[in-house]
């Protein structure tokens, strides 16, 4: 039997060169007890000492919903010897019908030294034939950018909320998708983990007759934890694309000026308060308050309406998961190019 994912261990160590023939071994040993299943190819690349065995537990969950070949990738770019270590497993969970294991196969490298430049090779290599290729990097993205990697990438995957630079990393994002024809899909966590706060504050204006007030809205409050400004700036960049705003230089770091289509001013206020990524946002007008926060029970967010400082009873609605297995479930649901957070980084690009 394949082994199981949830000892999470690294499976069986194998030289590089045998592990297409040991793979086929491991599902000849499974005597038709599992059956293997893959829709993508999923690499992770992390340079973080202890990622390998971190980023298994990640796998052993993520496969639970979404079978793929997962390329696990540790690399010590500082180590003074050259090797590679190489490891096969497979992630097993009973199928819905409960009758049979459905396993998604995991191929691990510890990369050291200078053999880190063979990342474009290991990777194509062990891909699972013609399937997409998701790319899940979770280092900040350095110059030069290997043409020969991004090339094959159908989706690359990263979280700009710890950027130091998102201008500089975007650029160099940019550059690998011109460099691949336009071919790669950028997908940001820190843009998924706005989905359900930009869901509650949507549905107050799905009827058109509540439309007019857009021109009316002359603030926006956005309280966000420690660390997470950038994701807080993204909300905003999102409520000026989808409302045609146009910045405006401010000199306060977290206060900032937009211009609507009709050349009314308006200010975006950002406030950091321990808690969830986004507490709590608040959109005014002179008439409305439009609010959407974090419940005290955490999984929930209440929405409501009416007079600032009026006592409401607010409607519930589910809040996001904000742990890597939740993010990349949502993010691997998806498909087609996200036009709407390009739009949202172009407009804040400049206050990330």
């Amino acid at each position: 039997m394949p082994a199981i994912a949830e000892t999470y261990s690294l499976g069986l160590p194998v030289e590089v060169s045998k592990i297409d023939q040991e793979l086929k071994k491991l599902w000849q040993e499974s005597q038709g007890a599992a059956t293997r299943a893959s829709l993508v190819n999923l690499a992770v690349y992390s340079e973080n000492a202890g990622s390998l065995n971190k980023n298994t537990q990640l796998m052993a969950k993520i496969t639970e919903n979404h079978a793929c070949r997962a390329i696990v990738i540790e690399a010590d770019c500082k180590a003074q010897e050259n090797r590679v270590e190489s490891w096969i497993s497979a992630h097993c969970h009973v199928s819905r019908a409960g009758s049979k294991q459905v396993c998604s196969e995991q191929i691990s490298f510890l990369l050291r030294g200078g053999c880190t430049t063979l990342l474009p090779s290991i990777v194509f290599s062990h891909l699972d034939s013609d399937l997409p290729f998701y790319l899940w990097w979770q280092e900040e993205f350095c110059d030069p950018m290997d043409p020969q990697l991004w090339a094959w990438v159908d989706r690359v995957i990263y979280d700009s909320q710890g950027w130091e630079d998102f201008s500089a990393q975007m650029h160099l994002l940019e550059s690998a998708e011109q460099e691949a024809n336009q071919r790669i899909v950028l997908c940001d966590l820190n843009w998924t983990r706005l989905d359900n706060v930009r869901f509650a504050l949507a549905q107050f204006f799905d009827h058109p007759a509540s439309h007019h007030h857009f021109a009316k809205i002359n603030s926006v409050r956005i309280d966000f934890a420690p660390g997470f400004r950038s994701t807080a700036v993204l909300f905003a960049g999102w409520l000026a694309a989808q409302l045609n705003w146009q910045g405006e230089k401010t000199e306060a770091a977290n206060k900032f000026s937009f211009v609507s289509s009709s050349g009314r001013k308006l200010d975006v206020e950002l406030h950091e308060r321990p808690g969830e990524p986004i507490g709590e946002v608040a959109l005014a007008t002179p008439e409305v308050e439009f609010l959407v926060a974090h419940a005290k029970c955490g999984d929930l967010l209440e929405v409501s309406r009416g007079n600032p400082g009026e006592k409401r009873t607010p409607q519930l609605m589910p809040a996001a998961k904000n742990d890597p297995v939740s993010l990349m479930s949502e993010e691997l649901m998806r498909g087609g190019p996200h036009h709407v957070y390009l739009h949202a980084v172009n407009r804040v690009r400049d206050l990330l």
